[in-house]
């Protein structure tokens, strides 16, 4: 009998880990969306709306032999997980990778992709009527959205707020200096330092004036928040010894447990493992899940197989400002916009995930 293995989560951990255990395991992934959403590509369809159909990736053929649920788990213990209908999924092994959640149109409001397309089609019409953009939040989501748009609609107006002294800080300081000046020199306006005191959604984008920490005042026709993500890590919460950290996040031992439970294991965003919430820092996790899964499986405990090692503070970045341009990080070295497009700036892995959900790359 092979184990059977749930996946909470089908992201891109919990997608590509299915996928990859399919033939060697009794996989179910349980997601309740219809549709993967494939983050980066979902900030520059705020520009070019025809990226939705690649974006937007259905489940329907992801797996040969497991299954896929469309449903939201309730609760997890040592014998599987409880849906919200309280449908039961037994489980040698449960890897919880719920993901986290950001502003629309980045990522959909719980499960309505309708929803999101609409949001994106509103948001669009929106944005191609504005004349001055503020987008406030200097991370990927804003440094990258900062540059869609700088490319793709050169007679904006945009201005990148941070309350962050520097882009990318804590990254080597050629990185943040190179996208600055990419920025700047595309005709974006950055104020750094500067915390945005007023802002009236974290959710959605609006029009209004911002009030910045020096007392300043920005009128805006349209306002992006875009100050990071926060981990979906509710259904992880009730589970006993869980501890969260910063951005929802929950804490996990050398082998990725996050409870007492010695056979459920967190992965990705939701875990706080020494890797950023981002789907370059996290691919490290896939490897060793697989491996760790597929020991279990032969009858190995986990203590008997290597801990998982975060990439830790040389994690690479990839920050694409539109298809030919950017800045990357790659663990010893800051590439420029050569290696950035080649590498995601292009095709933004759409290809990739295309193809791992079944569909023409």
């Amino acid at each position: 009998m092979s184990q059977k293995i749930a996946i909470v989560g089908g992201g891109y951990i919990g997608a590509e880990l299915a996928k990859s255990l399919d033939d060697t395991a009794d996989v179910t992934l349980i997601e309740p969306r219809s549709h993967f959403v494939h983050a980066p590509a979902m900030i520059r369809a705020v520009v070019d709306p025809s990226l939705l159909d690649r974006a937007l990736i259905p489940y329907d053929r992801l797996l040969t032999n497991g299954r896929v649920i469309a449903s939201k788990v309730k609760a997890i213990d040592a014998k599987g997980v409880t849906l919200e209908d309280g449908t039961r999924v037994e489980a040698d092994q449960i890897v919880v990778a719920t993901g986290s959640g950001n502003a629309m149109p980045f990522k959909p409001k719980g499960a309505d992709i309708a929803g999101l397309k609409a949001d994106n089609q509103r948001i669009h019409q929106q944005l191609k009527a504005a004349r001055s953009i503020g987008i406030v939040g200097a991370g990927a989501v804003g440094t990258e959205l900062a540059g869609e748009i700088a490319y793709a609609m050169p007679d904006k107006k945009v201005t990148l707020i941070s309350s962050d002294e520097a882009l990318f800080g804590a990254m080597p300081s050629k990185l943040g200096t190179s996208l600055a000046a990419k920025l700047r020199k595309a005709g974006v306006t950055l104020i750094l330092g500067q915390r945005a005191e007023n802002l009236q959604s974290l959710t959605e984008p609006y029009a209004g004036t911002l009030q910045l920490a020096d007392g300043s005042q920005h009128d805006f026709d349209l306002i992006f928040p875009a100050i990071g993500s926060r981990a979906n890590s509710e259904v992880l919460e009730t589970l006993a010894g869980v501890q969260k950290t910063t951005a929802n996040r929950i804490k996990v031992d050398p082998w990725m447990r996050p409870s007492s439970l010695p056979n459920v294991f967190a992965a990705g965003d939701v875990a706080d493992a020494g890797d950023a919430m981002t789907i370059v820092a996290i691919s490290r996790q896939l490897p060793w899940l697989k491996a760790t899964l597929s020991g279990l499986g032969q009858g190995k405990t986990v203590e008997d197989m290597k801990p998982y090692k975060p990439w830790g503070s040389k994690a690479p970045i990839l920050v694409p400002l539109g298809p030919k341009q950017g800045n990357s990080f790659l663990a010893f070295f800051t590439a420029g916009d050569f290696l950035t497009s080649k590498m995601k700036g292009a095709d933004l892995f759409l290809s990739k995930y295309n193809k791992l959900l079944g569909r023409k790359s």
